[in-house]
């Protein structure tokens, strides 16, 4: 493997941990120097010898990159153990922190002005510290309560340099190992890349906070620390101070007095909305970024990574949440192969009976072990194996949701999330409706069809053109053809009729929205008119087909009756 020498020490960092950790295997495809292989050698080569705390540790030594990847990698059962899933845990919130004397150095720097000046008081030991930053709690001059988080120092260069080599090393594997290809080491690597530097932006994250305080203003359960921005830049952000404690800490005495049913259900519904209709979540709801508030709310913290979901790709993450929870393992493979990029060597019947056996396997579990996020990253998992490429969305909300179910499961240890995905999908597909029938798609649908009419001219004389010109032929040999024509005249007109009255149902579901001096009943009057419409529409249709069927069966009887 072509190595970048500036970049040497770090290559061979990566290489005892992998061979540290049992795979040795991808350290010799590397081919990496002599003196590392011999340095290998005094290493355990089976994972089993070195205790899974220890892998918390040397992510840790290896700097803010890693650590973060710890991060992640905690969140993912379908591609490590328990116990290393448990070790890992710890660097979501216990990473060794850095000198109160580079906080105030980057403070200082990025606001412009002494701490003692933009504070009343700054506290010097961190309440939290974390792989790219660290929390002090403060206060500003006119006495609001405030956190602040601030960046590690030379982050971005260091995360920068690390991603260089694990981009080399990934596009290594990719090219000459399965394990590589089955995985898309190099895409996947270049994805988290691109979430690291957006978490790095604390800029973007207070814009987060923002959009997300406002999406979510209807939770009275949920709340979103908003950010303070005269005291905020790319390395600093200054945030509203949240009094409460970590779900993880609540003490017995603390949970009896809690409505934990009542607050994992508003949890899930927001989450559910977050990703389904707003098309942007908070990514990283580990339980150590949920807080249980003073007054008994949920507090969403720590919004650097977030997840975006496009209208097409929300319509059929919902078809497979619903699929899934009902248990129809066919149709979560079908929308799942539908939304994928295949492999040449994909083989979509055993990928349908792996799927329809795993969802099946998850039906027969205990109420308390159904996880919908674990088993949407088995899923995942298993369309890998077999050469099917899923979008990083659908992983990163098997990611989400697995920690979701597990702060669902602290509120509420009899909390099901598949009979919460049933009770909230009327109410998400509502949204979605509403959201779709806003005044910038109605006049889209305007657009749209006066294209339509604007071009039918042009395609009917083509028509015409083809008819005259004997290029279209239609040839019917019908017996009764009378009657046959009678029963299609019958069908069309009902089936135009049914068309026009929806049309004026969904037009004046539209114009509903569109705010009109003239009302009646206190809505917009032509919308109420359409309603109307449409209604003694509809009955006349329902009448004229009752009395037409009538007429036709007492011919069908009497022949000869006029």
């Amino acid at each position: 493997m072509e190595m970048n020498l500036k970049h040497l020490s770090r290559y061979k960092d990566i290489a005892r941990l992998l061979w540290k950790y049992g795979r040795s295997d991808l350290v010799k495809q590397m081919a990496i120097d002599d003196q590392l292989a011999a340095e290998k050698e005094k290493e355990p080569t089976d994972a089993g010898e070195t205790p899974p705390e220890q892998l918390a540790d040397d992510l840790e030594a290896m700097g803010a990159t890693f650590v973060k990847l710890g991060q992640v990698l905690s969140s993912r059962p379908d591609l490590l153990p328990a116990p290393y899933l448990k070790a890992l845990a710890r660097l979501q919130d216990k990473v060794k922190p850095f000198p109160y004397e580079e906080v105030e150095q980057i403070v200082e720097t990025q606001l412009g002005v002494r701490i003692s000046s933009a504070f009343s008081r700054f506290d010097r030991d961190p309440i939290a510290s974390a792989s790219l930053g660290q929390v002090h709690a403060a206060a500003l001059r006119d006495g609001r309560e405030v956190v602040v988080k601030v960046q590690r120092p030379n982050a971005p260069q260091q995360v920068a340099e690390d991603f260089e080599v694990l981009a080399a090393i990934a596009g290594f594997l990719d090219k000459h190992t399965d394990f590589g290809r089955r995985y898309r080491l190099g895409a996947t690597l270049e994805e988290l890349r691109a979430t690291i530097m957006h978490e790095l932006n604390y800029e973007r994250e207070a814009r987060n906070l923002v959009v997300m305080g406002k999406n979510l203003e209807e939770f009275g359960l949920i709340r979103v620390p908003q950010p303070v921005n005269d005291y905020s830049t790319q390395r600093v952000l200054t945030m509203e101070y949240v009094r409460g404690v970590k779900i993880t800490k609540l003490s017995p005495v603390a949970r009896l007095d809690l409505d934990g049913s009542r607050l994992a259900e508003e949890l899930f519904k927001a989450y559910l909305k977050q990703v389904l209709v707003d098309g942007l979540f908070h990514a990283d709801p580990h339980p150590g970024n949920v807080f249980v508030t003073d007054d008994q709310r949920i507090a969403l913290l720590d919004l650097g990574m977030v997840g975006h979901t496009t209208p097409g790709m929300q319509n059929n993450l919902l078809k497979i949440l619903i699929a899934l929870g009902e248990g129809k393992g066919q149709e979560v493979a079908e929308v799942i192969c539908e939304i994928s990029e295949k492999s040449d060597e994909f083989d979509q019947a055993l990928f349908n009976k792996r799927i329809a056996h795993l969802v099946m396997e998850r039906q027969g579990q205990a109420l308390g072990r159904i996880n919908v996020g674990r088993t949407l990253l088995h899923v995942t998992r298993c369309a890998a194996e077999l050469g099917l490429y899923v979008p990083s969305e659908l992983t990163m909300l098997g990611k989400t949701l697995l920690q979701l179910d597990e702060v669902g499961m602290i509120l509420d240890p009899g909390f099901d999330p598949d009979a919460a995905i049933r009770r909230n999908a009327a109410d998400i597909m509502t949204k979605r409706l509403n959201k779709d029938a806003s005044q910038g798609s109605f006049f889209t649908s305007l657009l749209d069809m006066k294209e339509f009419v604007v071009g039918l001219p042009v395609r009917l004389n083509k028509i015409m053109d083809a008819v005259t010109g004997k290029d279209l032929e239609l040839k019917v040999r019908a017996v009764d053809a009378p009657i046959i024509m009678e029963g299609l005249l019958k069908i069309a007109n009902r089936i135009t009729s049914g068309v026009i009255l929806a049309a004026l149902i969904v037009g004046a579901s539209l114009m509903m929205r569109i705010e009109t001096s003239w009302t009646l009943f206190g809505y917009p009057g032509l919308a109420i008119l359409c309603f109307l419409g449409a209604a003694a529409g509809g009955v006349y249709l329902l009448f004229s087909i009752f009395v037409q069927d009538k007429r036709s069966e007492h011919k069908a009887r009497h022949p000869g009756a006029n």
